[in-house]
């Protein structure tokens, strides 16, 4: 198993309950895709580097996870097409 970290910034227009759907939702592919959560950091609301679509701001989210080498290439393809996703990137952790 490779340890991962999945970054996500989520819009800043959503309400409490849709951010937390979008990141269960999130998580849940994680483990549909045979990924073991071990943490998830909230940083809450923080100003983007530049605007993207029109935002300024948005909530930062590091999920690390262990999983095999297959899981972050089906876990992105899917939190790609997540419309409260503004922007992610998933890393291998060095062991």
């Amino acid at each position: 198993m490779n340890k991962y970290e999945l970054a996500l910034v989520l819009s800043a227009k959503l309400e409490d309950e849709e951010r937390e759907a979008a990141l269960e939702k999130a998580k849940s592919y994680i483990t549909r895709f045979g990924g073991t959560i071990t943490n998830v950091d909230e940083w809450g609301k923080k100003r983007l580097a530049y605007e993207i679509q029109k935002m300024r701001e948005g909530y930062y989210y590091f999920i690390q996870f262990e999983g095999d080498a297959n899981c972050p290439n089906e876990v992105e393809s899917h939190v790609r097409i997540m419309e409260p996703v503004i922007r992610y990137l998933c890393v291998k952790q060095e062991a």
